[in-house]
């Protein structure tokens, strides 16, 4: 099975019907269909999180959460080893650290990391070790 590691854009988009929404839905019926799994970093899940309560409120974070927690993504935490492998990715990179514990996390899983802001990936080798 296909593996998916969601990045704080992929979602954010999807929510707010940005641009990249619509695969980040065809992902999710894939997840739903058992055809994917769909993982989110618990520091992505807090990016999410953050944004949202700046924009829409503690109110709207909430009800973003709640949404979230219905759909097929499981929610990894970020142990030590995660945290400092994104941490090496970020001291090589200059992507935001949030995204680097996406990266940590497709590489540890062996995922795919789907962000709406996928340009700044575009130079970073996710299979690099």
């Amino acid at each position: 099975m296909k593996s998916y590691v969601l990045d704080s854009y992929a979602v954010l988009a999807y929510f707010q019907d940005e641009e990249g929404a619509a695969q980040v839905e065809g992902l999710l019926r894939e997840a739903a269909a058992g055809k994917a799994s769909l993982i989110l970093s618990a520091v992505n899940l807090g990016e999410v999180a953050y944004i949202t309560q700046r924009k829409a409120g503690a109110r709207g974070r909430r009800k973003l959460l709640a949404a979230l927690d219905a759909l097929p993504v499981a929610v990894v935490d970020a142990d030590r080893g995660l945290a400092l492998a994104a941490a090496e990715i970020k001291a090589k990179h200059a992507v935001s650290y949030a995204g680097c514990c996406a990266l940590a996390l497709a590489r540890r899983s062996g995922g795919t990391v789907v962000t709406a802001a996928s340009h700044r990936y575009l130079n970073l080798p996710s299979c690099e070790r």
